[in-house]
């Protein structure tokens, strides 16, 4: 397996968590300018009518990520209605959770109690999705998750804006290159606090952090070799897989969708 699991400073239980909320609200940006969004409708969007599924629950939430857009693609471009969004982290940010329930929107929601990936039964059906977080697993975790989804013919998608098909060491060199950017995209952050602009320009811990993690996420991010290994014994006549990689606007991202055979 070519993945390495290295460690991002944004798992450890130290790490403070407005730091975390400054690089979270700087991903999040990066997925707008990448159109996370708009590719992840175009994935989903078949997978929804061929499921026939009216409900999306979120795995690993973290802060959110960007299905709520996604949710929003998908009624307005794609025809659906009736849709609902279900966030959840096996530990629930609970800003990001007041925030999003605080809204007036009914069909998206934020559970605050603890849901693991790997025993996701306890959400209601619908397609489960793990954007950018699938590389935080561990290969037996992520197996874990995976048959989940197939023991309760439930479907999931996996999305990574990463590539992980580079050469190892070009990860490392482009450390430089991302702490830069840091500088260049954090005016675009919403909302843009002044912790994000003091720990960005005047001390600049979230540059060095965003490099490091940016660097590691793709060390860590499965291949499409990789996913072979694990799906192994997962094959099957009643459940599908299917997996590749979308020409995105600043290299590929890639995905993995699982589903049930009727």
């Amino acid at each position: 397996m070519k993945r390495i699991h290295l460690f991002e400073f944004e798992d450890f239980q130290w790490f403070p968590n407005f730091l975390r909320m400054c690089m979270t609200n700087y991903i999040l940006t990066m997925h707008r300018l990448l159109g996370s969004a708009e590719d992840l409708a175009e994935l989903l969007s078949p997978l929804l009518r061929k499921t026939k599924k009216t409900s999306i629950v979120d795995l690993c939430s973290g802060a959110g990520g960007p299905m709520a857009e996604v949710k929003q693609l998908l009624e307005v471009k794609h025809g659906f209605s009736e849709l609902s969004l279900t966030l959840t982290d096996l530990y629930p940010n609970t800003e990001a959770a007041a925030a999003i329930n605080a809204q007036k929107d009914p069909s998206v929601r934020y559970l605050t109690e603890p849901v693991d990936a790997t025993k996701a039964q306890k959400t209601k059906e619908g397609l489960r999705t793990m954007i950018c977080s699938m590389h935080h697993m561990r290969p037996d975790t992520a197996k874990s998750i995976l048959k989940a989804a197939k023991e309760d013919k439930q479907p999931i998608c996996i999305f990574e804006i990463s590539d992980n098909s580079m050469p190892f060491f070009l990860w490392w060199l482009a450390i430089p290159t991302s702490l830069l950017m840091v500088f260049f995209i954090t005016p675009f952050v919403r909302p843009l606090t002044f912790k994000q602009v003091i720990f960005t320009y005047l001390i600049p811990l979230i540059p060095i952090f965003i490099a490091w993690d940016g660097a590691v996420s793709n060390a860590r991010t499965y291949t499409l070799e990789d996913w072979e290994e694990i799906l192994a014994d997962l094959q099957s006549d009643d459940y599908t897989w299917e997996k590749g990689r979308i020409k995105g606007k600043a290299g590929n991202k890639m995905y993995l969708i699982g589903q049930a055979v009727y």
